[in-house]
């Protein structure tokens, strides 16, 4: 009975370890594109054109709306190519920061992907079954988005975070539109 206790003992000691070693080696956190990998699919060019906006009186209540918070910056830097604008963007899940980048054109989203993700839950959100969702979505009256983005269990936090930073790089296209005339507009 002994030598049978120890031997199962032994099986599940080797299964905890292979549990710990595969979950371990899936790890979610990681950074699955570079900003210039981004850039490159999103406009052509690893070095495409960049510019800055300040964040002016009218813009920045708007931002705070959608983050929830006052924004923590006075100017945002994005990436343009015709009549797209790319922009990398952090927000923070549920405790640290997620990296996203959003491809604007023409007032909608063309592309959302994660490219870097820190947390520990919601990963689930850098596949094409949740990124793909926010195509063709524009800003609405209200600074929300014209149509409903579906969440995934357990990851709300990652859902929140990317639905903020959609309706951000919208508001950011608009008002880097509205200030900057090197964006061309196509009809």
């Amino acid at each position: 009975m002994r030598k049978r206790l120890n031997t199962m003992s032994r099986y599940l000691t080797l299964s905890a370890l292979l549990l710990a070693l595969t979950t371990a080696a899936a790890a979610p956190i990681g950074e699955y594109q570079t900003r210039a990998e981004f850039l490159q699919s999103a406009l052509g060019s690893a070095q495409p054109p960049s510019a800055t906006i300040w964040l002016d009186d009218q813009t920045r209540p708007r931002i705070a709306d959608i983050l929830g918070r006052s924004p923590d910056m006075l100017r945002v830097r994005y990436w343009h190519e015709g009549a797209r604008t790319a922009w990398i963007i952090d927000e923070i899940g549920k405790e640290k920061p997620i990296t996203f980048g959003i491809v604007v054109a023409n007032g909608e989203i063309h592309a959302l992907h994660v490219l870097q993700f820190r947390e520990s839950r919601g990963w689930e959100i850098r596949y094409p079954f949740f990124t793909e969702q926010f195509a063709n979505v524009r800003l609405s009256g209200s600074n929300s988005l014209d149509r409903r983005i579906d969440s995934i269990s357990g990851a709300t936090l990652s859902v929140n975070a990317a639905t903020k930073v959609a309706r951000l790089a919208l508001l950011l296209d608009e008002h880097a539109r509205r200030t900057n005339t090197a964006i061309a507009d196509t009809p």
